[in-house]
């Protein structure tokens, strides 16, 4: 599939940092579906041109590349997994990118349910906050196969300056867990 001008997204999770990030690919000309267990949150989003689903079902049914920021690994699961989750019900070759701070195994799981129904799976865990977003400045660290990753890398770069593909599936969330270890032991220092 790849960047053509056929790339619809799909954006879940529209709170603090989700809203900025898909607002900079909304900006940047793509057709942008949402979903934000919070309709309110993606107000700004709508009143821009960005089109509102129901559920993740109803983004997994309308796009090929789908994005998540959402809260916790339950929530990544929920989202991915479930009866109504994006793997269950999305499109052959179709790209999915988890960008919330999730766990490894978890990001391999993905991986490989999305890959049984021929859909490319990226975790893509960020650094940079809420400031980061808003000034798409944000650090992105990449794990999954190095093409799907190349064909993404476009839309990574509306969102951050810092764009790393750190490996194989579930790279991007233990780079993300030792930047994390890093940035405690800095503030316990």
């Amino acid at each position: 599939m790849g960047l053509r001008d056929n790339t619809v997204i799909g954006f879940i999770g529209t709170g603090v940092m989700g809203k900025s990030m898909a607002g900079h690919l909304l900006h940047a000309g793509y057709p942008l579906i949402v979903y934000s267990r919070t309709k309110t949150k993606a107000e700004d989003l709508i009143a821009k041109g960005a089109e509102w689903t129901n559920s993740p079902k109803d983004v997994a049914e309308k796009a090929n590349v789908i994005i998540t920021m959402v809260g916790y690994p339950s929530d990544v699961e929920e989202v991915y997994l479930g009866e109504n989750g994006i793997i269950t019900n999305g499109q052959e070759k179709s790209f999915v990118i988890d960008m919330t701070t999730s766990t490894p195994t978890l990001a391999k799981r993905i991986y490989e349910e999305a890959r049984k129904k021929g859909i490319f799976a990226l975790d893509a865990p960020v650094s940079g906050g809420d400031i980061g977003a808003k000034e798409a400045k944000l650090s992105i660290m990449v794990g999954g196969e190095k093409e799907s990753f190349l064909e993404m890398e476009p839309i990574f770069r509306l969102m951050g300056t810092n764009i790393v593909y750190q490996g194989n599936a579930g790279s991007g969330q233990h780079t993300k867990m030792c930047n994390q270890i890093a940035i405690a032991s800095n503030m316990i220092g």
